[in-house]
């Protein structure tokens, strides 16, 4: 358990449930919620083809992944876990925030 918690660098058992709880909870409602931008918009994969469709989904996914990530870890009471996580992402894609 011990190596478990050195990987997501977590001090407790119950931190390192509560943090993938978190990041189960967010997958499934990233996924959900990006199903019903696609809708709202009106985005079809039969008119849009199947590549285009899937792939504008996933890139959409992205974004309502990582706001979700910190909402819902802040609820759980982990924003500062999240928040380094969001860091390091969004510093790989160019983002830079002060620390």
């Amino acid at each position: 358990m011990n190596k478990i918690r050195d990987i997501f660098k977590v001090e407790t058992n119950f931190q390192l449930l509560k943090v993938n709880v978190v990041f189960a909870i967010t997958g499934t409602l990233s996924v959900y919620f990006a199903g019903i931008v696609i809708d709202f918009l009106g985005l079809d994969p039969y008119v849009l083809g199947s590549f285009f469709y899937w792939s504008l989904r996933i890139i959409l996914l992205l974004p309502v992944y990582q706001f979700l990530l910190i909402i819902i870890g802040s609820i759980f009471g982990e924003f500062e876990y999240f928040w380094k996580i969001e860091r390091k992402m969004l510093g790989r894609l160019g983002i830079k925030f002060s620390s």
